[in-house]
C-alpha cells in the first residue's frame, strides 16, 4: 500500500469513527489529516486535499480549535493561517474526554442534582428520587474516571489499560 492511500484510509476510518462518538465526520476527518501531516496546513490545503468547501473547512477548523485539538500556527513570511494537531494519541484521547466530559458529563450531573430535590411522597414519586439517584451516582462514577484519566500521565494509562485487557 501506498502512502497517500495509507493516509487516505486513516482519514476515512477516524472519519468513521469520529461519527460513531457522535462528532462530525468532516471534523474528523480534517483532524486525521492534520494528525498524519508533516506538517501544518492552510485551510485551502485541507479544503483540496478533502474535497470539501470553504465553508465546511472553516466550520470545522473552528470546532476542532474549540475542543483545543487543533492549534491555528502562524508561518513567518505567510498571510495564510495554518493548523496544527497534537501527534501524541493519549493527549488526544485526554483532550477528547476532559471536552466530552465538559459537554456531556457535566450538564447531566446538574440535572440530576436538581431532578433529586422533586417534591412529594408517593410511591411513583420515590421510584422516581431512586431511579434518579441511581442515575447519578452512576453519571459521578463516570466523571470520576474520566477526571482521573484527564489528569493521569502516560504511565497511569498504559497500566490501567493493560489490566483491563488481562
Amino acid at each position: 500500500m501506498k502512502l497517500a492511500e495509507a493516509k487516505a484510509e486513516f482519514i476515512q476510518a477516524w472519519g468513521t469513527l469520529g461519527s460513531s462518538w457522535g462528532i462530525n465526520r468532516t471534523m474528523s476527518q480534517i483532524h486525521a489529516l492534520l494528525i498524519v501531516s508533516p506538517k501544518p496546513m492552510s485551510a485551502e490545503e485541507i479544503m483540496d486535499e478533502l474535497k470539501i468547501s470553504r465553508g465546511n473547512a472553516n466550520m470545522n477548523i473552528r470546532a476542532l480549535m474549540d475542543w483545543n485539538l487543533v492549534k491555528k500556527q502562524l508561518i513567518p513570511g505567510e498571510r495564510k493561517e495554518y493548523f496544527s494537531a497534537g501527534k501524541d494519541i493519549v493527549e488526544v484521547a485526554r483532550q477528547i474526554a476532559k471536552e466530552r466530559k465538559r459537554r456531556e458529563i457535566d450538564p447531566i450531573l446538574e440535572v440530576m442534582e436538581s431532578l433529586k430535590k422533586v417534591e412529594g411522597t408517593d410511591q411513583e414519586t420515590e421510584d422516581f428520587k431512586k431511579v434518579i439517584t441511581e442515575l447519578g451516582d452512576f453519571t459521578q462514577k463516570v466523571e470520576s474516571t474520566l477526571d482521573k484519566f484527564i489528569r493521569s500521565d502516560k504511565n497511569w494509562f498504559y497500566k490501567t489499560a493493560i489490566k483491563l485487557m488481562s
